[in-house]
């Protein structure tokens, strides 16, 4: 039997990274930066042991497109716990969270639980937080029926289309981000910090930099100042990185407005953006950043057992609505904090 034999039933083909005809690089989209796709040249190729093994290439790919689709390694969420491992090394728990998800193994979550008619508007994984994980891996499970496509952008890119002048405003004062839980929209404060105790929440909120207050019997307001521009750590490269337009409540679906109508003050919504000073963000500014998202906005669709790898500050990401059953999982890690990724307009 030749080296390059198939593996039997079960079992997945040893590879050597050195050997470069195992994965076949294919550009991004005409006119796009991202993804990069990297396709298996025989079925059965062990993804997480070419991924160790090719650490250099992966990054390197990663620091030019910002993101790599791995396609014809057949990943399931089996196998998807070693090549989360060989992609990011330990992975990082999920706190904080804005995001409904389910955990579908150690530290392996859905990507997201919101309903499937909404779309996800494009971030960057946690950039509220004052740590937030390097890189993002996901897995299909399960494709959609139709839609469900993965939206990336190239932050880079996205901040070379947003006005100077704005771009000054954000280098100057950052993102104020307000959020609420327990009012009966959105999370519990239980559910975002994966803890029954307010003296966890409180411990954690202050070792974050995260004020709190408690306003009411079961419900928390919390407010943070973090950057709105960071600095590449592999590249050296300046990136739009905050949620500025994500928590905005102009961003909130039509449905989820409808259904607030009345109920809640600005004050109370789930969440909440505004300049780090407290002047709010005039909306045309709003429209004009998500210009700026919408013009490098490419859609990835999905096939069973991919993986996406995407560099968090490179690449923001978000959802398409979609039909039928979808289920993609997600595992992050390579934590960083802005202390280490901080703008030099901010410092």
């Amino acid at each position: 039997m030749t080296a390059r034999s198939g593996p039997q039933p079960g079992q997945r083909r040893r590879v050597s990274a050195d050997t470069g005809s195992w994965v076949r690089p294919i550009g991004p989209p005409d006119g796009a930066t991202l993804p990069l796709r990297a396709v298996a040249t025989e079925p059965g190729l062990d993804l997480a042991r070419w991924a160790t093994e090719a650490a250099d290439t992966v990054r390197s790919w990663l620091d030019v497109h910002g993101a790599v689709l791995f396609r014809g390694f057949g990943v399931d969420l089996r196998g998807f716990a070693a090549v989360l491992q060989a992609f990011v090394g330990p992975p990082s728990p999920y706190l904080e969270r804005s995001s409904p998800r389910t955990e579908l193994g150690n530290r392996i979550y859905t990507a997201t639980d919101h309903p499937a008619d909404q779309t996800i508007v494009l971030h960057c994984e946690n950039s509220y937080q004052r740590e937030f994980p390097r890189r993002l891996v996901f897995c299909c499970l399960q494709p959609p029926g139709a839609g469900g496509a993965t939206f990336l952008a190239d932050t880079r890119r996205v901040l070379s289309r947003i006005r100077p002048e704005v771009v000054a405003g954000f280098a100057e004062h950052g993102v104020r981000y307000v959020r609420n839980y327990g009012t009966g929209l959105g999370m519990s404060w239980r559910e975002a910090f994966q803890t029954q105790q307010r003296a966890h929440v409180e411990t954690y909120c202050r070792e974050q930099d995260v004020d709190v207050e408690w306003t009411g019997r079961d419900r928390l307001r919390t407010r943070q100042v973090r950057p709105a521009l960071a600095v590449h750590p592999g590249t050296g490269q300046r990136v739009w990185f905050n949620h500025a337009v994500f928590f905005h409540p102009s961003s909130l679906p039509e449905q989820v407005n409808a259904q607030v109508g009345g109920q809640l003050t600005e004050a109370d919504l789930p969440a909440t953006t505004c300049y780090g000073d407290g002047s709010p963000i005039p909306a045309e500014e709003l429209d004009h950043l998500r210009s700026a998202y919408a013009a490098e906005r490419v859609a990835v669709p999905w096939e069973r057992g991919d993986v996406l790898v995407v560099d968090n500050l490179l690449a923001a990401h978000g959802r398409e609505p979609y039909t039928g059953e979808r289920q993609v999982a997600v595992g992050m890690g390579g934590p960083l904090s802005w202390d280490a990724v901080r703008d030099g307009a901010n410092r």
